[in-house]
């Protein structure tokens, strides 16, 4: 298999786009709002900008696309972490193999049921399964643990969409994996830049860079239709690397027709035993990934971008406006922590510890829509058929009455102070929907729901 990341291209584009004009800046900008994605060339060309009113500027046509295409609903989610138990040695994780020094654990049924309830009795219906790489953690044992989550009952709540971020499997444990009914598989290459990616991996399956790579591709092949990339920002340049992620982007498109459905922007943080994620190779400031995101957005318009809970709250509530469409909420990244409400080392440090309450009480304040949402993963728009939508910027019919009904119900069954809080909100947004019918519908379903229905969706 060929390396698709071409190392000296991005460095040479890099290079011939340093000190961009800004006349040639405003072309590009203007062009990202045709919504049709900007070319790594024209992003090198952003990613280049150090001055404060041209960032300011891309910042405020990210806001401006993202609110075109996805509207002002945040997508909310938690990770449950199966295991901590690992036999690759990554310098950066906690979870490394020499570096691990807290207890190993690998839940079993009644560990993931005890999770999952926990979850679920927080509001949450999105889940991303995340597992260290260890022969334990194989197809069959996948298999029963997603089906356990899927089973378990909370009150009038469950979880209805399975995301997962594991090692690469083969094409046939992959056409088993969608069989189980997830929604989007996720991985990280972490670093693109190959001799980084060398260093920082030094033993174990984990450190054959091809193979991770091309993860994705194998994952496609067994008819997942939607993937997520993303790279742990830090390792190494972040110019560099947003460039790979579109050459990933673009090799995807080619080949199957659909880029990824998500993009993830981590940074590095502390983690216990890893001298490297306390002292990043190549420190990215706020700012950076402020720009890191925004780029993103205008770059590949169509992608949901995913913040994680390792940026602080207040850095948080500030990216959220620059094209972030889906964040993690109350998470915890060791294995049995939320069941057993226990501090604990995870995987690395949580900057923003708010329960998934207050995310939700916070980003109501700030005029965003919470959504649970997971109707395109049981309606069928995913892949082709969710970019078809999504790349003009017509998800969002779907996406803003959907936020609304599964925020309703999260107000009736997990936050009822809330709810009288935000009577004037949900009203005007559900006022906002241009389609006649769909206004009349959803205010007709938002009824049924206080009548005790559940689960309805467009």
């Amino acid at each position: 298999m060929k390396n698709f990341i071409n190392e000296e291209k991005i460095f040479d584009t890099l290079g011939e786009t340093e000190n961009p004009s800004r006349k040639h800046v405003e072309t590009i900008i203007n062009k990202s709002l045709e919504l049709k994605g900007l070319s790594p060339e024209e992003a090198a060309v952003l990613l280049n900008c150090e001055e404060k009113a041209v960032l300011n500027r891309i910042f405020e046509t990210a806001k401006q696309i993202k609110e075109t295409i996805y509207g002002n609903r945040l997508v909310l989610f938690a990770p449950l972490y199966l295991s901590n138990r690992c036999i690759n040695n990554c310098l950066y994780c906690g979870f490394s193999q020499d570096n691990l020094n807290s207890e190993t654990r690998l839940l079993d049924a009644d560990g993931i049921c005890g999770e999952t309830r926990a979850l679920i009795s927080q509001g949450h219906k999105r889940l991303l399964i995340v597992a260290a790489e260890d022969p334990a953690i194989n197809i069959d044992y996948l298999e029963e643990a997603i089906k356990t989550v899927y089973d378990t009952k909370e009150g009038n709540g469950d979880i209805r969409r399975v995301n997962i971020n594991i090692a690469p499997m083969e094409v046939e444990d992959f056409k088993r994996l969608k069989n189980t009914g997830i929604g989007t598989y996720q991985l990280f290459q972490e670093t693109y830049h190959k001799e980084t990616y060398n260093q920082q991996h030094t033993s174990g399956p984990k450190s054959d860079y091809i193979k991770r790579l091309y993860a994705c591709d194998l994952a496609q092949s067994a008819g997942i239709d939607d993937v997520g990339i993303g790279a742990l920002f830090g390792l190494y340049n972040y110019k560099f690397e947003v460039l790979a992620l579109l050459y990933h982007t673009m090799h995807l498109e080619e080949v199957f027709g659909v880029g990824p459905h998500t993009i993830s922007v981590p940074r590095l943080e502390p983690a216990q035993g890893s001298s490297i994620a306390s002292n990043p190779p190549y420190p990215v400031s706020d700012t950076d990934l402020k720009k890191i995101i925004a780029v993103l957005r205008l770059a590949v318009p169509y992608t949901g971008i995913i913040l994680s809970t390792r940026e602080n709250a207040v850095l948080r509530n500030e990216l959220i406006y620059l094209g972030v469409s889906q964040i993690s909420a109350g998470s915890k990244t060791l294995p049995g922590s939320y069941s057993s409400n226990k501090k604990a080392e995870g995987q690395f440090n949580i900057s923003d510890e708010r329960s998934l309450s207050e995310v939700v009480e916070d980003m109501t304040t700030r005029g965003f829509i919470p959504s649970f949402c997971t109707s395109c993963y049981r309606t069928g728009r995913t892949g082709e058929n969710f970019m078809d939508l999504a790349k003009p910027g017509d998800i969002k019919s779907f996406c803003q009455p959907n936020a609304l009904l599964t925020f309703e119900e999260y107000l009736l069954d997990y936050n009822p102070e809330l709810a009288e809080k935000t009577k004037a909100l949900i009203s005007s947004e559900i006022d906002k929907i241009r389609d006649p019918e769909v206004r009349q519908k959803t205010s007709g379903k938002i009824k049924s729901l206080s009548r005790g229905k559940r689960d309805l969706y467009f």
